[in-house]
């Protein structure tokens, strides 16, 4: 059926009237866990103000922020600078807060109250405010004044004693996962809160914790230990449980391939010829086959070795058996599938040109996901925002010339 006059208007106006339009966030986050929080309330239209302190003499603010992980990051914001130490800054700061609707941060958790930026500061402001932390474990508690970053996260939560190869000692996994798993979850956690603010009218104080993050991404391995009391070692490119799944190699590289259930294991077996396998008692069942997983492994690899990945691929997709490549970063981004779902977004920025940045993962039907706003410079739009809560050009040119902004 075709779409009418109205349906056309509808979905132009979702394309810019994003999910979040009219809910403004003030971002005091540092690093990336935070910022990977903010960044979700950015993409889907929020108003995001990204406040900073002023530069020390000598900072490589450019070199910095001109690469390409802050370009990433702080992309669909609008950026000012704050001396927040300041009386006059702090107050710009209320100012803001009067009129916003989420602050974001992830200092320190004693560093907030000695700012006096903390929840129960703003809240005294507008109690309608949803405030989102994240702390390296916690806000509170014996470990809550400790700082905290990823890879200490990922050893104190076991993510680094089950990741690697038996016997090799621990391994961290090759992407900051608790920082990103923490931001996102505090985006989720403030989303809900607004949705309850909706209802009741009354802000909340979310939180969560790289610590809390880690061990919350268990998931399964978690379960397997407070139910079985069985303790998860390191199983390197094994699946823990299912076998056979796990990276076998090709005659010009390596495949990842799961087959652990018995039904996929069976076409597995008849798609390789070797249906012989199927009538190994040790074999028939995935407690069987977990147990020999090496001989399992074994005889698989001496098969897939003798062809090249494409061929077994190709061969496993149509006998409905999970398989894929095991791709470089290059070879990701140049995957038909991955630029079908235009994981590579092009954001144009006066500082930097024509770049390419990571789209978000999530799809809104009737919402576009493309960037709309560069990577701002710090202050970059500091007298708009200020006027915007009442600032006169005198009054921003005299907290400029005293350092505060």
């Amino acid at each position: 059926m075709p779409e009418s006059p109205a349906d056309k208007a509808m979905m132009a106006d979702a394309t810019t009237r994003l999910p979040l339009n009219g809910i403004t966030v003030l971002d005091l986050t540092l690093a990336r866990a935070g910022p990977t929080a903010v960044r979700h309330f950015a993409d889907w239209g929020a108003t995001v103000i990204r406040i900073e302190p002023p530069a020390s003499d000598g900072e490589d603010v450019a070199g910095r922020r001109h690469g390409f992980d802050f370009q990433n990051l702080h992309r669909n914001k609008r950026a000012i600078t704050l001396n927040l130490k300041t009386p006059e800054g702090h107050e710009a700061f209320m100012r803001l807060v009067k009129t916003a609707d989420v602050v974001l941060e992830n200092m320190r958790a004693n560093v907030k109250h000695r700012l006096k930026v903390s929840y129960d500061d703003v809240k005294a402001v507008n109690p309608r405010i949803v405030y989102g932390s994240i702390s390296g474990f916690g806000q509170d508690g014996p470990y809550g004044p400790r700082a905290g970053v990823d890879q200490i996260a990922q050893g104190m939560g076991g993510l680094m004693s089950i990741t690697g190869e038996p016997g090799r000692g621990p391994m961290r996994v090759g992407i900051p996962i608790d920082d990103l798993t923490a931001g996102n979850l505090l985006a989720m956690g403030c989303m809900m809160a607004l949705f309850d603010r909706d209802r009741t009218g009354v802000g909340r104080w979310v939180t969560t914790s790289l610590l809390e993050a880690q061990i919350f991404m268990l998931d399964f391995q978690a379960s397997r230990w407070l139910m079985e009391k069985e303790v998860a070692g390191q199983a390197g490119n094994d699946h823990p449980t299912g076998i056979p799944t796990g990276v076998f190699p090709t005659s010009d590289g390596h495949i990842n391939i799961a087959a652990s259930s018995s039904r996929v294991f069976t076409r597995f077996c008849e798609a390789i010829e070797r249906k012989d396998w199927l009538e190994r008692d040790d074999w028939k069942t995935q407690v069987g086959r977990s147990k020999d997983r090496k001989a399992i492994n074994a005889a698989i690899s001496e098969i897939t070795a003798t062809r090249p990945s494409n061929h077994w691929i190709e061969l496993f997709e149509a006998n409905g058996i999970p398989c894929g490549p095991i791709y470089s970063i290059d070879q990701v981004f140049a995957d038909p599938q991955v630029k079908h779902l235009g994981m590579a977004t092009k954001m144009q920025s006066p500082h930097v040109g024509e770049a390419e940045v990571v789209a978000s993962a999530i799809n809104i039907s009737g919402f576009s996901k493309a960037i709309r706003h560069h990577t701002p410079d710090p202050g970059e739009h500091q007298d708009e925002i200020m006027k915007s809560v009442g600032y006169s050009d005198e009054e921003i040119a005299a907290l400029r010339a005293k350092g505060v902004i």
